[in-house]
């Protein structure tokens, strides 16, 4: 799959951004794309994904009423809301998609397959939140 993010940047403690993700897979029936995250230093965390067939999200605890996730199916994109930012937010954030639902699902709320390979990954796009 082709991946692709966009919208990071600089923002202020409480502010907002709104990160896309371009992904497409001539292969596959269904894209299901969900968002992670590495800060410095640190592992890469799940933070949500959006089920391409039946419109599921799953949003991990460490976000959850902060950031929401969406998809616009005439774009062929998928947003992740980013609002109340802290400085413990930033990092790079990447989009992976797949054709698969439940080892995305799992891997954004750290329920396991993490030997799974997705079938791609976005290049990421850097957030910095300034307190």
């Amino acid at each position: 799959a082709q991946v692709a993010e966009s919208g990071g940047g600089l923002v202020q403690t409480g502010g907002s951004l709104r990160l896309s993700c371009a992904a497409s897979d001539k292969s596959l029936i269904y894209i299901h794309v969900g968002w992670f995250r590495q800060a410095p230093g640190r592992e890469r965390e799940g933070i949500a994904c959006i089920n391409d067939e039946d419109g599921r999200i799953a949003i991990a605890d460490s976000v959850k009423g902060r950031f929401t996730i969406s998809k616009d199916n005439r774009e062929k994109k998928v947003y992740l809301q980013m609002d109340h930012l802290q400085p413990e937010d930033t990092g790079v954030y990447y989009c992976a998609a797949d054709g698969a639902w439940g080892p995305l699902h799992d891997r954004v709320l750290g329920l396991g397959s993490e030997l799974y390979q997705f079938d791609g990954w976005g290049q990421g796009t850097q957030v910095t939140v300034s307190a």
